[in-house]
């Protein structure tokens, strides 16, 4: 099931408030009362086309957004770092969070600004404590993110907080897909037409359920955080009016430009 979240354009008469919605295969969208994450699916029997919508980022988090560093050994490799021996893990604010065809802005203080091509999870309850086995236990689904960094002031800074905490640096959808199991499937990031990245998803080192295990053992996760699953090999920068792509098989393709550098 794909869960869009929309803002109606003027044409689809339904008021100009962010929705939730069920997205068919016809690019049809069944309207939803609430947000599902905290109502359920819950229909309001209403439908609008997809081309008469804006797709908006599919989950806002409350509260934050997890990252896992390094946990593709080509990343870690191309980093000039040692494959971790358990995953490494930092916070981005959910002020990063933007969705699909929003413009990554590009910070006056940075020279260079990298994409990063991830599988997004999105929690669906409050958990704590969760042992690797119960994982699917606390997920609501998948979505695709963009780890934006810039790279110069990670370097600089020796920690990652303002090289990955700028408004916009965490691009998220086109939707959450609710019926995805990670394995095989093939992750890549296509900038300017050009493709930078390409790996499987069975390739990172920590997998989805010592993921969940670790998080929450050192945090509790609220309904709508996500994390983010690390990277493969690839990283690059993004020039100015740049498009990046990242494309998750059975998921979708998220897209979005790069403004002018800031003076």
């Amino acid at each position: 099931m794909r869960i869009v979240r929309f803002s109606p354009l003027e044409s689809a008469h339904l008021g100009s408030d962010p929705l939730f919605g069920v997205l068919n295969d016809q690019d049809k969208i069944l309207v939803l009362k609430g947000d599902p994450i905290y109502s359920g699916i819950v229909p309001m029997e209403k439908t609008v086309d997809l081309d008469h919508v804006r797709l908006l980022a599919p989950v806002i988090p409350r509260s934050k957004v997890v990252c896992v560093g390094k946990n593709y050994a080509d990343h870690a490799a191309e980093m000039d770092s040692a494959v971790p021996e358990e995953p490494i893990i930092f916070i981005k604010p959910n002020t990063t969070v933007i969705g699909p065809h929003d413009v990554i802005q590009w910070p006056r203080m940075s020279e260079r600004v990298d994409f990063e091509g991830e599988l997004a999870i999105v929690i669906g309850r409050i958990c704590k404590e969760v042992p690797a086995a119960k994982y699917r236990d606390v997920i609501f689904g998948y979505t695709i993110g963009n780890d934006v960094t810039a790279r110069d002031l990670q370097k600089k800074d020796g920690q990652w907080s303002r090289a990955k905490g700028f408004d916009t640096f965490c691009p998220l959808g086109p939707w959450i897909e609710t019926h995805f199991e990670p394995g095989d499937q093939m992750i890549s990031t296509v900038l300017n037409e050009e493709e930078k990245q390409s790996s499987k998803l069975s390739a990172m080192i920590f997998k989805v359920p010592e993921i969940i295990e670790f998080v929450t053992s050192v945090m509790t996760l609220l309904p709508g955080d996500v994390i983010l699953t690390g990277t493969p090999a690839g990283i690059g920068p993004m020039s100015a009016h740049s498009e990046v792509t990242v494309t998750i098989e059975g998921i979708g393709s998220l897209s979005n430009r790069v403004s002018s550098r800031a003076n």
